[in-house]
């Protein structure tokens, strides 16, 4: 890998902090206290998730589970930083960064409250090509095991980064020159997509799971709509990751690692960075929305400075709404076991996010033992054009 993008003779990304750093354990931050019940009720509240089973005590305790149970996609929120950490490790003088997708690995185990994760992480690869967005851009891939409490794997997560220089996208306005104005939707329209939100909510508010036997290849899943997107949806987004209130979580350094890469200067513009020994006494100070590279989630201003035009989503929950989609589907007895998602663009706000899905294949007997169909997923938004496309194997009953 060389250390500097042999893509654009003019502008280059200094990879020089970088190279080191590839296939080699990084640390990060770590929660304090297990999560509860709360914590799972707030993540599927601010991500439009209303499952009976993740936020109402009556109906879960008479479910197979007993209680309130997390969803798959819960895992994220008890990582560190969006889980894309170990994907952006070294310093790259002026760069920002974006999720460019995440492919995961479940491994049985339930989330409970009470339940604590504890995370080993690594980065693993980049690669750099050139975009249109912001010329020499690096694709940067990251690991992080999951473990539970009494020493379970729960699932691995392999993060991509997309770091880039943020003066370039400026400068460049991919996003200025076409993203067309914050959507004004009439009375007609938010009443359609309460119908769609109403109707894909009654599909399988039960968690009846769907039979191997019944499932065909090209059968299309219910359609569902999450937004429209606004700064409010996106604060709450934030917030539901647990590792973003305030004194939550700790910095973990791997044993024998010389330099862990946690609270390292990754290069961020001036505006976009933590004081972590401010922060100690004003805990604002590495609050992603007032200080941090997630400023420009919320802020228009700033959003302009990275190129990205105004408020925007976040990766982490997009993966999240694809996790949420099947899970809802798949039912009480149903369960993902891998996923991989690539992200194609942000929903901004004004938008809204349209959940398709269509059973693309079956296998009755896979490599585990068990009965898997294969789920290909679309999110998009309301001019069709593409957010994620996400491909999952989902165990149902026979």
């Amino acid at each position: 890998m060389a250390a500097n993008s042999p893509t654009n003779d003019s502008v280059q990304l200094d990879l020089s902090d970088v190279d080191p750093r590839v296939g080699k354990e990084v640390g990060g931050g770590q929660l304090w206290e297990p999560c509860g019940a709360q914590d799972i009720r707030r993540w599927v509240h601010a991500l439009d998730y209303p499952n009976p089973l993740h936020w109402n005590e009556d109906f879960a305790r008479n479910s197979k589970f007993g209680g309130i149970v997390a969803p798959q996609s819960f895992t994220v929120s008890m990582d560190f930083a969006h889980g894309v950490q170990p994907a952006c490790v070294g310093k790259i003088p002026g760069s920002h960064l974006i999720f460019g997708g995440e492919e995961w690995w479940f491994y049985g185990p339930r989330i409970r409250p009470g339940d604590r994760l504890s995370q080993k992480r690594w980065f693993h690869s980049y690669k750099v090509a050139d975009t249109k967005f912001a010329g020499p851009t690096m694709f940067s891939n990251g690991d992080t095991i999951h473990t539970n409490q009494h020493g379970d794997p729960v699932a691995k997560e392999r993060a991509t980064a997309i770091r880039y220089l943020a003066d370039e996208a400026k400068k460049r306005g991919m996003y200025e020159n076409t993203l067309a104005p914050v959507k004004r939707w009439t009375r007609d329209e938010l009443k359609q997509i309460e119908k769609i939100r109403f109707d894909w909510l009654m599909s399988n508010r039960l968690g009846l799971s769907p039979h191997f036997d019944e499932v065909k290849v090209g059968d299309k899943l219910p359609r569902r709509v999450i937004g429209p997107h606004s700064i409010a949806s996106f604060t709450c987004e934030y917030r539901a990751f647990m590792f973003d209130t305030w004194g939550s979580w700790h910095w973990v350094i791997p044993k024998d690692v010389e330099d862990p890469w946690t609270d390292q200067d990754a290069g961020w513009l001036e505006g976009f960075t933590c004081d972590y020994e401010e922060a100690k006494i004003d805990p604002r100070r590495r609050d992603g929305l007032f200080n941090g590279p997630s400023r420009g989630h919320i802020d228009d201003d700033r959003a302009g400075e990275i190129g990205m035009a105004r408020a925007y989503g976040y990766g982490a929950t997009m993966g999240a709404w694809v996790h949420d989609y099947l899970g809802y589907w798949a039912g009480h007895d149903g369960y993902i076991w891998h996923s991989k998602s690539q992200f194609r663009g942000p929903a901004f706000e004004g938008d809204v996010t349209y959940c398709e899905g269509e059973v693309i294949g079956k296998d009755p007997e896979a490599a585990n033992g068990r009965p898997l169909v294969q789920i290909a997923v679309r999110l998009s938004n309301q001019d069709g054009q593409r957010l994620v496309d996400a491909k999952a194997e989902v165990e149902i009953p026979l």
